[in-house]
């Protein structure tokens, strides 16, 4: 069910649930370091350690309602701050060869599997909102993307629950997917950052996924991402002059189209090409980016209950994964023909 916030929480709202966030941050960078006491490397990164418990605490723990708002304020506003303080690291040499190319193949692969997964979802027999949801779900940014097409196709609330759920799902498999695909694919650091970002659902997945790879391909990574969520814009409006005027659908809401956090990201990167942001403070931007996300993965693992799951119906984990599946290989066509290397 989507709820409509008309106003940010306050101070004692948050406080509960961001203690939790922050807790379970904790635990994750303690078990990396152990990783590192016992056996010399740490295999598992503490974004994906804080998303893993934080699923393990969800999943186990019946939370109170007083934990939600801090949840969603670490998942959602300490993530896009950590997005814009990330384009000040950002390096965009690595893809400056791919250019404009990059982008058109992008729009396309949105293209061709928004189309791909609604075909899918319903050859499997799911509602055209439902297979609506699941392919802007996948195609685009997951629940980002759901929420923003749910109330202009008058989307059913249980069928927003259902594609978020396997979504959120999903998208945690994928992140500890990515990095086993990265080795057994022998990609470079470029072609893994671009190949994350054109797959993973959302952009602490791609940031989770891409840790263990190094900053090139995280910094990549992240780029290719953000340039796949502002094909949400397009999709929306495509949707609305669809959908808006029948079945119950809302008028489009133009804050869907540009996330502050995508201007925010490509004002640093700008400032950073100039060499206008001094050096002492790249490093500080660079830390708070960094434990911010990690809080975030911790937000994003207590959000996802995995007995959601067996509420909704096999047909919609199939449409899901079968269009998750197809993504990835439109993602490894595209990087063939740009010749990404």
């Amino acid at each position: 069910m989507l709820v409509s916030v008309s106003r940010s929480p306050s101070l004692p709202a948050v406080l509960p649930g961001l203690f939790l966030c922050a807790a379970v941050t904790l635990m994750a960078q303690l078990l990396e370091r152990l990783q590192l006491v016992i056996f010399g490397a740490h295999w598992i990164e503490s974004l994906v350690l804080a998303i893993l418990i934080g699923i393990a605490v969800r999943s186990s723990v019946r939370l109170p309602q007083s934990f939600t708002p801090g949840i969603h304020f670490a998942a959602k506003t300490l993530l896009e701050i950590a997005v814009v303080l990330l384009g000040a690291s950002l390096s965009t040499a690595a893809i400056r060869q791919a250019g404009l190319p990059l982008v058109g193949g992008i729009a396309v692969l949105v293209a061709l599997s928004l189309a791909g997964s609604f075909l899918l979802g319903r050859l499997l027999g799911l509602s055209t909102g439902l297979a609506t949801l699941v392919a802007c779900g996948n195609s685009i940014c997951g629940n980002s993307a759901i929420a923003a097409a749910a109330p202009v196709i008058g989307a059913k609330p249980d069928d927003v629950a259902a594609s978020i759920a396997f979504t959120a799902l999903l998208g945690v498999g994928a992140v500890l997917a990515l990095p086993l695909l990265h080795l057994f694919l022998g990609l470079s650091a470029v072609q893994y950052g671009v190949f994350a970002g054109l797959t993973a659902y959302a952009v602490p997945q791609v940031l989770a996924a891409t840790a263990s790879a190094g900053a090139v391909s995280t910094q990549v990574g992240t780029l290719v991402k953000l340039i796949r969520v502002m094909m949400l814009g397009p999709v929306i409006l495509v949707l609305g002059a669809l959908h808006g005027r029948r079945a119950g659908g809302s008028a489009v809401n133009l804050r869907h189209l540009l996330p502050w956090f995508i201007l925010g990201f490509a004002a640093m990167a700008t400032l950073r090409s100039f060499d206008a942001i001094p050096a002492p403070l790249l490093t500080g931007m660079s830390a708070v980016s960094a434990a911010f996300t990690v809080t975030a993965m911790a937000a994003l693992g207590l959000s996802v209950d995995v007995r959601s799951v067996a509420h909704t119906g096999g047909r919609v984990l199939a449409a899901a994964v079968l269009s998750l599946l197809a993504l990835a290989a439109l993602g490894l066509c595209l990087m063939g023909l740009l010749n990404i290397g």
